[in-house]
């Protein structure tokens, strides 16, 4: 198998070490080949530590001989978003106020994530502060699209979706506040989960009540997925958001009919016809596997402004130290903030209040449907050099990230959505199809995962 190592999923690494068909050093050493030769076509990973890697693969192997009993995640290479702290890695937020930053602790998931036996390569793209649909910053540049290197990777988890598509690592880590670990895995033909507030711990931070922004896993395939989001979704004495349990990943498929709705446009913001026409397909053809099918309406147009505002007032609260500092800043994280300072307690109120009452619409929906079903995102990947798409179905964008609101408008409600490839388009290029659930539903949005990606797999993309 040799150098092919890196075309395996975490679940097949492990198994293959455990069974010695091959060492952690081997599946390193073709991961670091594979990442040599594509790594400089699409800028996923930013900051490589072989060194590291190297001996992580070593400590793996002697752990393998000693006849030691092996981790969930026991020698997969794995990307680290460059938001997360990685103890003696450099950890730059995209910024160049921590352009030369070496921290000094681990994350709590980083901790888990060591703990778990995997094998951390290094650290990948963001845009500055994490804030953007596309992946772009001044120390790092852009991240492409390995499906077409002249198209966005998305944000703002886009160095690890775009370096699994590529191949250079089976999962990755990310955040998501407003949808990115969802648009960059729609972007890039991968899956990406925004587990349920609270269920992966955050930080140590010093905001811990934030309540719109969580960690959370990526991979190529939704088993890797559970197995990584059992690994680092357990409590934490730091985190106040904390339920108090652990995740549990079943294997166990859910093949009993579940009752499933379609949304065709939830924020109002209309969807391209091809992007319409691939996730309705792909919804029907669940059809085959005995679940119940409905299409339905659902309003939430009116989370778009809900989420900026409160968006903005979260920036504030993060950055407040850097306020004095906007002008050194890119034009995606000072005019969050801007906004942020501009609006009055009555801005805050509003929205809180809208919010409120959207829940109520969406829970009553829960009471009908076990999970929903919409576009991830309402359009195919666009011109990496653009920060956004200029229009959505022939309609003019309203904001920056207006465009992304079919992700941002469930991310109010602090509920799990999961993006998985729908198929590819005419132009070969994925499309996401999302699935929300109800409050610690991970387990039934996985398994539906795991139906979607039988009925439409995509592989690899050829990287030129």
């Amino acid at each position: 198998m040799g150098n092919d190592l890196w075309k395996l999923t975490a679940a097949k690494i492990t198994d293959g070490i455990a069974t010695k068909s091959f060492s952690a050093s081997e599946v390193v050493q073709s991961h670091l080949h594979h990442i040599e030769k594509v790594n400089s076509k699409v800028n996923a990973i930013v900051t490589l530590d072989e060194e590291f890697a190297t001996l992580q693969a070593k400590k793996v192997d002697k752990r393998v001989k000693e006849g030691k009993k092996l981790r969930p995640l026991e020698g997969v290479p794995i990307g680290i978003k460059d938001t997360t702290a990685v103890k003696g890695m450099r950890t730059t937020h995209g910024s160049k106020f921590f352009e030369h930053h070496i921290p000094d602790n681990d994350d709590i998931i980083v901790d888990r994530i060591k703990a778990s036996g995997a094998i951390i390569l290094g650290k990948t793209n963001t845009p500055e502060f994490a804030a953007g649909g596309n992946t772009y910053n001044e120390i790092f540049g852009a991240t492409k699209n390995p499906w077409n290197l002249k198209l966005s990777a998305g944000g703002s988890t886009g160095g690890g979706a775009a370096g699994l598509a590529a191949g250079m690592f089976p999962l990755a880590s990310g955040t998501d506040l407003g949808g990115s670990l969802r648009i960059p895995a729609a972007f890039c033909g991968v899956q990406g989960i925004r587990p349920t507030v609270g269920l992966v711990p955050a930080g140590p931070k010093k905001l811990p009540f934030q309540s719109l922004g969580v960690p959370g896993p990526m991979a190529r395939c939704s088993h890797d997925l559970g197995v990584f989001l059992e690994v680092i979704a357990k409590p934490h004495h730091l985190d106040p958001l904390s339920p108090g349990f652990s995740f549990k990943f079943s294997e166990k498929r859910v093949r009993s009919e579940l009752r499933l709705a379609y949304i065709k446009d939830p924020a109002g913001i209309g969807i391209d016809k091809e992007v319409a026409d691939k996730c309705l397909e792909t919804f029907h053809a669940l059809s085959q596997l005995g679940h119940k099918l409905d299409i339905i309406e659902v309003d939430l147009a009116d989370g778009r402004e809900a989420f900026e505002v409160l968006r903005a007032q979260s920036m504030v609260n993060a950055y407040l130290d850097y306020t004095e500092k906007l002008d050194e800043m890119g034009e995606n994280i000072s005019g969050n903030i801007k906004r942020g300072l501009g609006q009055n307690p009555k801005d805050i109120a509003r929205a809180e209040i809208t919010r409120g009452e959207l829940w109520k619409k969406l829970a009553e929906t829960f009471n009908s449907y076990d999970a929903l079903l919409t576009p991830t995102l309402p359009i195919t990947p666009f011109p990496v050099e653009n920060n956004y798409p200029e229009s959505i179905d022939g309609k003019l964008t309203r904001s920056y990230i207006d465009w992304f609101s079919t992700t941002f408008v469930f991310s109010l409600f602090g509920v799990p959505g999961l993006s998985v490839p729908a198929g590819l388009s005419s132009k070969n290029l994925p499309i996401g199809l999302q699935v929300i659930g109800p409050h610690f539903s991970e387990n039934r949005l996985i398994s539906l995962a795991r139906d979607i990606e039988e009925l439409v797999p995509i592989g690899f993309p050829i990287i030129y």
